[in-house]
């Protein structure tokens, strides 16, 4: 077993005390009973909803190797007979061990924020950098109170890069996570509409991410996105706050990391960009205008964190899009094949515009029509009516030839479309299903596309159970 922790090394870094046997040390770090590995410690942690004192019976079945608890569980857990770490509060002893794991690392750390793409950066992040070292990342979207320091506490002390997405929905939520994360390079995609519900205006959205300038550490560098109107705004934040090096990247010809041409395809996108002084051509696997702009900075911090490039580059030809975030699956049917776009994860009015052109870059067959799914962004406050009829405009422009929705927020959008065009929309997003399996044919591109509270994720997969095991993931 490649011990992740010493015994001696997590009582320490937890500031607990050992209950019972000792142990070696662990292999991992572990919250969550059903997915614990054998040799895993397992924090108990206390969520909003569940205990996690009530799983340590089910994390001992799976193989803990110890237990970190609160003191004030110990009575009616002091029969067990694994090792325990026992702390005041079990999230404030792995906030420390988390802090304990950036503190022992050499690794070069990267932080990502953002209004979207958070997620799709790392994974880039995690994907090309893995072509020239060892490389720590947080898994799925593990970015708030508890994913972070997580997340922290499972770096290996020999991993040379670490990446870290840090979310929020409210002021305040960045500042605590990027002082324990303390980046050398931290990146910003965009700032969009996402939350705009719980601000008063997108600049607020705007100050909330700049939090995150204020844990990079001395000589790092922030890199923002040159082609979102409050780049500016967010370059002097940064600067307030300390950061030694800001940089941009985008098309603007200002930005530092520049793209010169691209060439979009309905799998891929070709690139010309200008890294650090040179030139470079790339292909993209995940295809996508926003992935084409998040690319970049992934290649800047790739640059400034000493990576070469010539290896980086042409492992981002590999790169693929996750479920939720426009995974692309070939659906068999008698007569034909067709695309879908899995964009189920989450949706703000620009992630979801973003969407809508990627559908409308992906080719179709014979007699197939293009076809987007979308279902309700929520969180967007007294604007919603006008973000959910603004999508009109852009389903009529990129070539969309029938929408299903769902939800009340999207009775808006069918309000903005021109009389005849082929819409269903629903209440539910159970309504839509059997509506949809019955709707699609031969040759058809469907995308699908909501909020996460929507459950649009149930969607894609009655599409893909429906037509039988062939249906694999492909680039179509």
């Amino acid at each position: 077993m490649n011990l992740l922790w010493t015994f001696n090394d997590l009582v320490e870094a937890t500031g607990g005390r050992p209950f019972g046997q000792t142990v070696a040390g662990v292999s991992g770090i572990s919250i969550d009973s059903r997915t614990l590995r054998p040799g895993d410690a397992f924090f108990a942690i206390r969520g909003d909803q569940f205990d996690g004192h009530d799983f340590a019976t089910a994390a001992i079945k799976a193989g803990a190797a110890l237990l970190v608890v609160a003191e004030g569980k110990l009575p009616a857990l002091g029969r067990l007979t694994v090792p325990m770490i026992v702390v005041p509060d079990v999230l404030a002893a792995l906030e420390k061990a988390g802090a304990a794991a950036r503190a022992r690392t050499r690794a070069k750390i990267i932080a990502v924020t953002g209004s979207a793409g958070k997620t799709s950066t790392k994974e880039a992040l995690r994907h090309v950098l893995s072509a020239v070292g060892k490389v720590h990342a947080a898994d799925k979207s593990f970015n708030n109170h508890w994913g972070v320091p997580l997340t922290l506490a499972r770096t290996p002390e020999d991993c040379d890069y670490a990446v870290f997405e840090i979310g929020m929905n409210h002021p305040g939520e960045i500042r605590p996570l990027a002082k324990l994360v303390r980046p050398h390079i931290a990146i910003i995609t965009v700032i969009a509409e996402a939350h705009l519900g719980f601000f008063k205006n997108m600049d607020e959205i705007a100050r909330a991410k700049a939090e995150i300038f204020e844990g990079i550490e001395p000589g790092g560098y922030a890199i923002l996105n040159r082609d979102d109107p409050r780049s500016k705004l967010l370059g002097k934040l940064a600067r307030d706050a300390g950061v030694a090096h800001v940089v941009g990247f985008g098309e603007n010809p200002r930005a530092h990391f520049r793209l010169l041409a691209c060439t979009l395809h309905g799998d891929n996108s070709a690139i010309v960009a200008k890294i650090g002084g040179n030139e470079i051509s790339a292909r993209i696997g995940a295809p996508g205008r926003h992935v084409v702009q998040n690319t970049l900075a992934v290649l800047g911090a790739a640059y400034i964190a000493g990576a070469n490039l010539d290896k980086v580059t042409p492992a981002l030809a590999t790169l693929t899009a996750e479920r939720g975030r426009g995974k692309r699956h070939l659906l068999p049917h008698p007569e034909g094949v067709i695309a879908l776009i899995d964009e189920s994860y989450n949706a703000n009015p620009t992630s979801m515009r973003a969407a809508l052109e990627l559908l409308g870059a992906t080719p179709i067959n014979g007699s197939g029509r293009r076809i987007a799914v979308l279902g309700d962004m929520l969180e967007l406050g007294e604007h919603s009516a006008e973000f959910h009829a603004g999508l009109a405009e852009v389903v009529i422009r990129t070539g969309t030839d029938m929408i299903f929705l769902a939800g009340p927020e999207m009775s808006a959008l069918a309000d903005a479309l021109p009389a005849g065009f082929p819409v269903e929309h629903r209440a539910t997003t159970e309504e839509l299903s059997g509506l949809l399996t019955d709707a699609v044919r031969p040759g058809d591109a469907i995308m699908i596309k909501s909020s996460m509270r929507m459950g649009f994720s149930r969607l894609v997969d009655a599409l893909v159970n429906h037509f039988p095991a062939q249906a694999r993931t492909k680039r179509v």
